[in-house]
């Protein structure tokens, strides 16, 4: 079994998922933010998971409050943020770290399989690593990548070939 499949985290509910739940689906973890300049791009990501979700598309919310405070909200607050403002509907999980020894297992390990330009360290809220059918990291994109922009490279892992390199 992939290494990705192997972990799990809490929902933003309270409940452990697994994510072997997502084998065979085309997955797109996200470490978000409520107050943050790139907020409004729930919106896009939603946008993407409501036209791919048939196609195999997965798109994971991981709330963090490690850069500039930006998610102190409790997971009512951050429900509401996601749900009421921006209508998100992909699956959402319970506040976690992303950088430090404090930080989850899953961002832990996609930062070493795809270190982007900080050497292993998450820039910002709103960095985006997509996951293969198979479980394989393969494609990290930056903050200010906005969705829109990330969606040649997932309709190529959808369809299972070669990631575009112009996707940022």
């Amino acid at each position: 079994m992939p290494p990705f499949y192997q972990f799990s985290a809490t929902s933003l509910t309270g409940q452990p998922i697994s994510m072997a739940d997502y084998a065979g689906k085309v997955v797109l973890v996200v470490n978000t933010a409520s107050h943050c300049g790139f907020t409004p791009q729930y919106a896009g990501l939603e946008a993407l998971y409501q036209k791919y979700a048939a196609q195999g598309l997965v798109v994971l919310g991981y709330p963090c409050n490690q850069f500039g405070k930006q998610e102190p909200g409790n997971a009512d607050n951050i429900s509401q943020t996601c749900h009421v403002n921006y209508g998100v509907s992909f699956p959402m999980f319970g506040k976690v770290e992303v950088n430090g020894s404090a930080a989850h297992p899953i961002f832990r390990y996609l930062k070493a399989e795809l270190p982007g330009v900080l050497g292993g360290r998450i820039k910002w809220n709103f960095t985006k690593f997509l996951i293969g059918r198979d479980g394989q990291p393969l494609k990290r994109f930056a903050p200010i990548t906005p969705p829109e922009k990330m969606e040649a490279a997932i309709i190529a892992a959808l369809q299972g070939g070669a990631l575009p390199d112009s996707q940022h």
